[in-house]
């Protein structure tokens, strides 16, 4: 539950091998980059780079500077390895050549 002072918010990070969720209770007003930051995720993975990966908030891309509100939950998005639509095309072309 929030205080007129604090929100509640999940960070959200998954690489190929694990998922982390972390749990924090920032100040009211919170952006979504002062979220990740407080998290530690960028320090846990250096891989993240938050100049050149999107980040969400419940599936819907944000902007870093966007307020949060309580009960939110923040995703960072890795980049895309292959491009869907091509990943697409060739399971359809496999699938022809059965």
């Amino acid at each position: 539950m929030a205080s007129a002072d604090k929100i509640h918010v999940e960070v959200a990070y998954a690489t190929p091998m694990q998922q982390i969720v972390k749990s924090l209770a920032l100040p009211a007003g919170s952006s979504v980059a002062q979220a990740v930051r407080a998290s530690g995720l960028l320090e846990e993975f250096p891989e993240i780079d938050l100049n050149h990966q999107r980040v969400g908030v419940f599936g819907e891309f944000v902007l870093l500077d966007a307020p949060l509100h309580d009960g939110e939950r923040v995703e960072i998005y890795r980049p895309l390895i292959a491009d869907p639509k091509e990943a697409r095309r060739r399971r359809a072309q496999a699938k022809k050549r059965r």
